[in-house]
């Protein structure tokens, strides 16, 4: 036993003035606190196992507590092993060395890899788990950050699918002041990605068949990837038929061979082709369609000047809305056909060069205009009704929705028809002679004056000048009165010839109806008019005065004046037909 000190034995002991210093305990703990520094990293042996822990020995007058949580294989450590910890204090509040084995491993961890790795170098990493905007992973015993937008190439869903995996990740950053790095997994793939993808343009050649996966679609074409390039297959090399959206011919996840058209190796862009695997149907199309055979299809789309028929897959032709009737105008393709209607047509005409087909529907059935040419020559007469009037013509149907148009100036021999509501109506049943068909201008001309023979041809036989005539007014204007005689002639009274006193007003003198005794004062056969004159009808009219009449008829009444009133007398008849 080691001898007990006494006041009695007290100077048998060194003197130790204790006035400086509080205690002998102060003294030792300087002593020792001059070989340990707190903050580093300093050996120790474990001397007792315990079930929460082990003490540790590190030389000081007491030993240090390690947590088991902190040892990486608790089981297997054991009394007498070498451990290095880090002495956070020399003594905590329990006079303890305040020791720390995790991060002992830590600062160790952090040495070796910062000393290994630099910035670019490629390490192996365990993810271990998520935090905010990323994952927290292991590199050989030192914690990384892996941004999320650094864990693969292509956005991430699920970042728990990544955890407990091992990847290799790219050092981005090493900042030693923080003791923080980060990682990239993304930079790895893609340089991989890079690589295959230059490996694989090198081995691609135009007009190769590739095989791939459709990636993506879009309304312009689809994206495949073809085992690291992606390539594009634009819409217009999909089909040679119409398709208005990608989708209706592919999905994301189908498997496709599709043809190289082009590599660009600077921008690494590949164009794909999936028609031109199959040949193209416009090279035979001339010989599969010849012009006037009878083709069938689908109407596929409508415009509203025609609409497109597809013949077969690739191949459409256009049924312009005027190759639809022969008789009737067709306005909007729609009235005729609609989308999906599977229809006969003719072959009009092909343009191969610019893929153009012009199709007819009327051409299936013979030109009624040629019939009717046909059944009806040239000096034919016909029956039919009025059912169109303009102002220069009257329109009658003929047959089968085809009218023939009668002119004013084939209405009548003997009159200047101006417009033919003087002698017609719509609904109007008449009889008129064929003039002329035009089967090409889809035209037929129509008379009725031809109905009978020309009076005018003979109208020196039926009248002469000086000849007496009798006949009923038929029209009164402001010039004058017509009057009906025979052949359905019509002479004119000019308002000088009504009587030897001056008349201020015909209709004072003369009404519709009037019967008339008057003498032929003039036959005009190219203006074809008959003067006629009341006061010359006097017996006692010698010829001086006829020859008077005549020029006072002629002085008065110039040459078209009669058609140029023509037009106000029957507006005062209509007039007068209204208040009625």
């Amino acid at each position: 036993m080691t001898e007990e000190k006494t006041p009695e034995n007290a100077d048998q002991m060194n003197f130790v003035d204790l006035s400086n210093m509080s205690s002998m305990d102060a003294l030792l703990g300087n002593e020792a606190q001059g070989e340990f520094a707190e903050g580093s990293i300093i050996e120790g042996c474990i001397v007792e196992k315990r079930n929460d822990g082990a003490l540790v020995d590190i030389g000081y007058k007491a030993e240090g507590f390690v947590h088991f949580s902190e040892f990486r294989k608790w089981e297997e450590a054991k009394v007498g092993d070498k451990i290095d910890v880090f002495l956070e204090e020399i003594e905590n509040e329990n006079s303890m060395p305040e020791l720390s084995l995790a991060k002992a491993y830590s600062i160790k961890a952090w040495e070796r890899v910062t000393g290994e790795n630099a910035e670019g170098s490629v390490v192996k990493g365990i993810m271990k788990h998520r935090v905010k905007g990323g994952i927290i992973v292991d590199v050989d015993g030192v914690e990384a950050f892996l941004p999320g937008s650094q864990i693969d190439i292509g956005p991430v869903r699920n970042m728990d699918e990544y955890i407990g995996k091992e990847y290799d990740v790219k050092v981005l950053k090493i900042n030693e002041d923080r003791h923080n790095i980060v990682v990239s997994r993304r930079e790895l793939l893609e340089e991989s990605l890079r690589d295959k993808r230059s490996s694989l343009l090198k081995d691609m050649e135009v007009g190769q068949i590739r095989k791939g996966v459709v990636k993506n679609i879009t309304d312009f074409g689809v994206f495949i990837d073809l085992g690291g390039v992606d390539g594009l297959l634009h819409i217009t090399d999909m089909s040679w038929g119409r398709i208005t959206h990608p989708s209706e011919m592919m999905e994301v996840g189908q498997d496709v061979e599709v043809i190289i058209l082009d590599i660009d190796y600077n921008k690494e862009r590949v164009s794909l082709g999936y028609k031109q695997k199959s040949e193209n149907p416009w090279e035979a199309v001339e010989s599969k369609y010849p012009v006037g055979s009878m083709v069938k299809g689908r109407i596929v789309n409508i415009m509203p000047y025609g609409a497109f028929m597809e013949i077969e897959d690739g191949v459409e032709g256009l049924i312009h809305v005027s190759e639809m009737s022969w008789t009737k105008r067709i306005t909007k393709a729609g009235e005729v056909v609609s989308v999906g209607e599977e229809i006969e047509a003719v072959v009009l005409d092909i343009d191969k060069e610019n893929k153009k087909i012009s199709l007819g529907l009327r051409q299936k059935e013979r030109n009624p205009w040629e019939v009717l040419a046909d059944k009806y020559p040239v000096g034919s007469k016909i029956k039919g009704k009025v059912r169109n009037m303009t102002s220069y013509g009257a329109f009658v149907e003929i047959e089968n929705d085809i009218d023939g148009m009668i002119h004013v100036s084939d209405m009548s021999w003997t009159r200047k028809i101006n417009n033919p509501t003087e002698l017609l109506k719509p609904g109007d049943e008449v009889e008129a002679v064929i003039l002329d068909i035009n089967p090409d201008q889809q035209r037929i001309s129509l008379g009725l004056k031809q109905n009978e023979a020309d009076p005018w041809a003979k109208i020196n036989e039926l009248y002469k000048v000086g000849d007496i005539v009798k006949g009923k007014v038929s029209k009164v204007t402001a010039f004058g009165a017509f009057v009906e005689l025979s052949n359905k002639i019509d002479g004119l009274i000019h308002i000088s010839q009504i009587s030897k006193d001056h008349v201020e007003r015909v209709k004072d003198m003369l009404n519709i109806g009037d019967e008339v005794e008057a003498r032929v004062i003039k036959v005009d056969t190219e203006e074809r008019r008959i003067g006629l004159s009341i006061k010359a009808a006097k017996e006692d009219f010698s010829e001086a005065d006829l020859k008077v009449a005549e020029e006072e008829y002629s002085a008065a009444l110039k040459p078209g004046d009669e058609m140029v009133d023509m037009g106000e007398v029957f507006n005062e008849l209509e007039a007068l037909d209204l208040k009625k």
